[in-house]
């Protein structure tokens, strides 16, 4: 099954009672209506893009470990996918499709890393709960979320939404702000431009993973095992 038919198959389970949190048809409506809003405001486009520098990080990973792009980028390109966190249903399924087309990417050269604002705690569970082989970095406050363009803050309903579905991201993400990153996956070649970038406001919409791969054969850089 491809990734979209799974997410579809959440969100009609989600929208229609067969998910174990149950929204109401107010809370439903204040979510379809956030989503509206961030698709319409146009900050998806004004995102950074195919062709632009790719801003440089030095990031924790789950384990507390320092991880530099500089020094990812020195082994090949790199792929990189912003999440929004391990409570996201349309997250974790779109990591574990990424962490099925893994040996792929990485047979052409490229490194795969997930970037997301929850602590590091969290990011274990994420490695754990979708047995992901590849590094998931805390970006506090989203602050790296923010320097491609992608960082958008919750409005005040939809933040009652999420607390009462037990969603506290202050908490999840051990940082006060109600922040969060649209997600978004990029390839950045090893000279730190962006060759590809998606980013999707509408976060129960995620592309195929294997699209990256021609995007990636293009760079030239590794050899199909």
């Amino acid at each position: 099954m491809k990734l979209q038919d799974k997410l579809d198959t959440i969100k009609d389970a989600f929208e229609n009672g067969r998910f174990p949190l149950r929204p109401t048809t107010e809370q439903l409506a204040i979510m379809a209506r956030a989503t509206k809003s961030l698709i319409e405001s146009g900050q998806a486009d004004r995102a950074l893009k195919a062709g632009d520098r790719a801003p440089t990080f030095e990031l924790k990973d789950a384990d507390g470990e320092t991880i530099s792009s500089r020094d990812l980028l020195a082994l090949g390109p790199l792929v990189l996918t912003f999440y929004r966190g391990v409570w996201c249903p349309f997250c974790n399924e779109d990591l574990k499709a990424l962490e099925a087309e893994r040996l792929a990417i990485e047979a052409r050269g490229a490194r795969l890393v997930a970037v997301s604002p929850q602590s590091q705690a969290n990011s274990r569970k994420s490695k754990r709960g979708n047995e992901l082989s590849f590094p998931i970095l805390s970006d506090t406050n989203s602050d790296l979320a923010g320097a491609f363009g992608i960082r958008f803050t919750l409005p005040d309903d939809l933040i009652e939404v999420y607390k009462s579905f037990g969603n506290e991201l202050p908490r999840i993400n051990d940082n006060p702000d109600w922040v969060l990153p649209m997600p978004a996956r990029y390839v950045i070649g090893t000279d730190g431009t962006i060759a590809f970038a998606e980013i999707n406001p509408d976060y129960t919409k995620r592309p195929e993973p294997s699209e990256l791969l021609p995007v990636l054969d293009g760079l030239g850089v590794g050899k199909v095992a």
